[in-house]
């Protein structure tokens, strides 16, 4: 008989609807259950695409006697920490500063009114290499509250003080000046791996927020050693495993150093990050490799991701049939079975699949070192495999819409729609901003997510903000609509009302959100931008869109601000407040585009700008003064011809009108 969970809308607590444990999902019924039974919580925390959370599922949490414990001892929360991020961050740190480290499944235990005591990650259903079992610790958890109760939760009490103290800690502010971000590359370089690129060892991450820092440096100050780290881990991660060499598209990262074995689940948020990577390079550098990476990531969001709506989502599993790689890893018969001796021989060799295997069981991960010196054989090869490895068994789709994902998602498809000349990039993008703005966003208030149409109740935190308007200023600036200007300020001054703390500082849930153990505030990029970094790029950009644009710029630059020192000392982990920093120190830098609807000459100086502009740069196109779109407001054609303005900070140039010019006009000053 299925639980509560059965009414869930995330997929990953649908999941455990025909547990036999009687789960509850996380709200103020089940802690008030807690307090009625005066029995402590167990918090277990994960996510669709996690294949430990998997594991411990099948073993534990549908075990008969398991989950009579459970039932009878406890109060059993389960929370996908996608849809509940702010709830995630808080018992992360309680586990992290408990056991030194973190991962999902998340298992807390807590007393009745949310205070974790112990707090630990994945426990088998037997003892091994020195964890106790699963049921083992229910037992001694149970003990102690049993026998020691006034204790626990004494100790529970001193826990969340701590936590709460240091949530509110705030770092030393420092300037983000350009020395700063000198300083910044010379620290990466020194983890720097020269022979396939990346920073540090396994396992190893595709770092795209810090690759777009790279980038834009290379842009401002033409240093090679910038664009070369980027160009060398871009080459070693799209011709390595970790890349889908049939159908595109990344896996979540590299389990080795040298990109070769993925972990197979693959996310909305970093395939969007890589694409907007990718499509930056490729408009720098014209690298065709680049270019390629980005067409086929596009592709895959377009065709594996996109959701009936016109959203998309959040990820692919690792896991197919509960074998990892299962749909992906081939071996030189399974080649030689679809394409022929011949044939399957040759892409053998190309795509490195050896009789030793690269993986497991002898099966070896799709790479492709060098470009393949028969083009249309490649194709034709590609297709083949493609249409077998689609009828093999597929990974299942986390399908839920998360709206900072579909924010970035709409970013890198506009902009990179822009860069590239992809129009149906574009398209795909107003499609998926369309449904977060009609579906996402109840009484004035945005959400976190939705799956099949249908919004969940989980309030939307500040990355969600910061990511949508992000992603609605780019299409902003591919469309010249001024409707997507003004949603993305209204986000910006909900989130300036609503998330700010002390100055330069906010936190990751609106001051009326639900309370916590206490109030989260992350500072480090990770997987994906941090809210108050994301929040922070979104408001530069519009801190020049906008015809109030003073009030963004301060905010702006007090973030980053408070950023600075961890911008300094820990570079890898601050990507996007460095992405941001590059931004700010050109100006930005804005390039308004006047001319009439229709005009060639207009389209084409415009898409002149977006091939030629630093990144970071904000560019607009459309009719002389157009009605909502301030960077047009007192640019007049010249002569009868389009022309493009463009400004430094609050210095601007004076309007050319040839695309020569506009390229003098946009070359780095000295």
């Amino acid at each position: 008989m299925p639980n509560r969970l059965a009414a869930a809308t995330s997929p990953y607590l649908l999941q455990h609807a025909d547990n036999p444990i009687d789960w509850w999902e996380w709200s103020p019924e089940a802690f008030d259950e807690a307090v009625r039974r005066d029995v402590p919580i167990l918090l277990s925390v994960g996510y669709a695409a996690c294949h430990w959370c998997h594991v411990m599922a099948h073993e534990s949490f549908s075990d008969a006697d398991v989950a009579a414990q459970v039932n009878r001892d406890f109060v059993a929360i389960k929370v996908d920490r996608e849809e509940r991020p702010d709830v995630d961050a808080v018992y992360m740190s309680a586990t992290q500063a408990m056991t030194g480290q973190g991962g999902w499944p998340m298992t807390c235990f807590l007393t009745p009114v949310g205070e974790p005591f112990h707090c630990g990650t994945y426990y088998p259903p037997a003892p091994r290499h020195g964890m106790p079992s699963f049921r083992e610790l229910l037992t001694a958890v149970t003990t102690a509250w049993t026998e020691d109760g006034e204790r626990v939760r004494r100790s529970a009490g001193e826990i969340a003080a701590r936590l709460a103290d240091g949530a509110a800690a705030a770092l030393p502010p420092a300037p983000v000046s350009e020395a700063l971000l000198d300083e910044a590359v010379a620290g990466l370089a020194e983890t720097f791996d020269a022979r396939v690129g990346g920073f540090g060892g396994a396992p190893k991450f595709p770092p795209s927020m810090v690759l777009e820092f790279l980038l834009r440096h290379h842009e401002r100050t033409g240093t090679p050693d910038a664009l070369s780290m980027v160009a060398v881990t871009a080459a070693g991660m799209a011709r390595g495993g970790l890349h889908d060499q049939l159908a595109g598209g990344f896996a979540r990262y590299s389990v080795d150093a040298s990109w070769v074995v993925p972990h197979f689940e693959k996310m909305l948020y970093d395939n969007a990050l890589l694409l907007r990577c990718y499509a930056h390079l490729a408009r720098v550098t014209g690298d065709p490799l680049a270019r390629r990476v980005a067409e086929g990531t596009a592709a895959f969001l377009l065709t594996d991701l996109r959701t009936p709506e016109g959203g998309f989502a959040a990820a692919l599993d690792a896991y197919t049939d509960g074998v990892e790689g299962l749909t992906y890893a081939w071996t030189p018969a399974q080649l030689r079975a679809v394409l022929g001796d011949e044939d399957g021989e040759w892409a053998a060799r190309l795509l490195g699949v050896t009789e030793a295997g690269t993986f497991e069981h002898g099966a070896s991960t799709l790479q492709l070192p060098a470009d393949p010196d028969d083009p249309e054989r490649w194709a034709t090869v590609r297709a083949a495999l493609l249409a077998a490895r689609a009828e093999r068994p597929q990974p299942a789709r986390d399908d839920k819409v998360v709206t900072a994902w579909n924010g970035l998602a709409i970013t890198a498809l506009a902009e990179g729609g822009a860069a590239l000349g992809h129009a149906g990039w574009i398209a795909a993008a107003g499609a998926a901003a369309d449904l977060l703005l009609e579906r996402h966003v109840v009484d004035g208030r945005l959400r976190r997510s939705s799956r099949d149409g249908a919004v969940g109740a989980a309030a939307g935190v500040l990355e969600d903000h910061a990511c949508l308007a992000e992603g609605l200023l780019a299409l902003h600036q591919a469309t010249g609509d001024p409707a997507r200007l003004a949603a993305a300020t209204g986000l910006l001054d909900l989130a300036l009302d609503r998330f700010a703390g002390e100055p330069g500082t906010f936190y990751d849930t609106a001051d009326d959100a639900e309370a916590l153990l206490h109030r989260p505030r992350e500072l480090t990029d990770n997987a994906s931008p941090c809210g108050s970094s994301a929040l922070a790029g979104a408001l530069l950009t519009a801190s020049v869109l906008a015809a109030d644009g003073g009030r963004y710029r301060a905010a702006a630059e007090a973030a980053l601000l408070g950023a600075g020192t961890l911008a300094g000392r820990h570079p890898r982990f601050a990507g996007h407040w460095l992405t941001t920093a590059e931004a700010l120190v050109r100006g930005p830098l804005q390039v308004a585009v006047s001319g009439v609807d229709g005009d060639p000459a207009r389209d084409a100086l415009a898409a002149h700008a977006r091939h030629l502009a630093a990144g970071g740069t904000v560019v607009v196109a459309g009719e002389p003064g157009a009605p909502g779109v301030p960077l047009l407001a007192d640019r007049p054609l010249v002569d009868g011809r389009p022309a493009a303005y463009v400004c430094r900070g609050f210095v601007c140039d004076r309007p050319v009108t040839t695309p020569e010019d506009l390229a003098a006009a946009l070359a780095p000053t000295p």
